[in-house]
């Protein structure tokens, strides 16, 4: 009997533990017994953004339709902003222009000049390597004797002189003396001559010296370029300053 009350006991005495444990455990505050929930954790918004994939295809078509035509709208509206700035721009270009063209009626009397334009002064120049390389082939063969060498004072002659010509044409156009009658008078075009005619003589005596190897050759080809080529010259500027096309034309006056 001692044996049968004593396992008895203990049982009794551990449902008395358990439940004194119960009683006190509900005593506890709620948040005790949930977990805690971190919003702003990483797992939490991975979780979040996760759902937002998974409830994606819970939209309606009319709710689809109306996403497409707002993104339509939102491109639309930033292209109208540049549109704008772009009208501002001509807007005012053209009142730039307007106020311009008001002062020139204005001063009618004020003097008339020019400038060229870059692409103006690149064809001048390669024009005239063209006509003066055909003059120098002439000449350097006729004094050479040899094809061969007048092909390679002229190829030389052209490389060297096609970009300094350039460069001259462009120094020059900063100049607006023999301008004020809208074209290049016959003293301007004459004074590009001579002095385009110094540097060529020079040019074209090293090149021939170089290729021909003959001093005598060489002299003979610069002293007939030098006289035929700057009459040619000043004939080739007196028609270019009949051609309107590359000339920018501007009204000087003193306010």
């Amino acid at each position: 009997m001692k044996f049968m009350v004593l396992p008895l006991a203990v049982l009794l005495q551990s449902v008395a533990i358990v439940h004194g444990f119960a009683r006190t455990s509900t005593t506890l505050p709620t948040a005790l017994h949930r977990q805690p929930t971190n919003i702003a954790s990483p797992v939490y918004a991975s979780t979040t953004s996760f759902r937002s994939f998974l409830n994606a295809d819970d939209e309606t078509p009319q709710q689809k339709l109306m996403k497409q035509v707002e993104r339509e709208e939102a491109s639309l509206k930033k292209e109208r902003e540049k549109a704008k700035e772009r009208l501002e721009k001509y807007e005012q270009s053209l009142e730039d222009l307007q106020t311009k063209k008001a002062q020139y009626m204005v001063h009618t009397d004020a003097p008339t000049t020019f400038s060229e334009t870059t692409l103006r002064s690149a064809v001048k120049a390669f024009a005239w390597r063209i006509i003066a390389g055909s003059v120098t082939f002439i000449t350097t063969l006729k004094f050479s004797g040899s094809i061969k060498t007048a092909i390679q004072v002229v190829g030389a002659d052209f490389g060297s002189k096609s970009f300094t010509m350039f460069i001259g044409e462009r120094l020059m156009n900063k100049s607006k003396a023999g301008r004020t009658s809208g074209a290049d008078d016959a003293g301007r075009s004459l004074a590009k001559a001579l002095i385009w005619r110094l540097f060529a003589i020079c040019n074209t005596l090293t090149m021939a010296v170089f290729v021909s190897k003959d001093l005598s050759v060489a002299s003979k080809i610069a002293s007939t370029d030098a006289v035929f080529k700057t009459a040619l010259m000043f004939v080739y500027e007196r028609v270019w300053a009949r051609i309107d096309w590359g000339k920018e034309y501007q009204m000087e006056w003193n306010l």
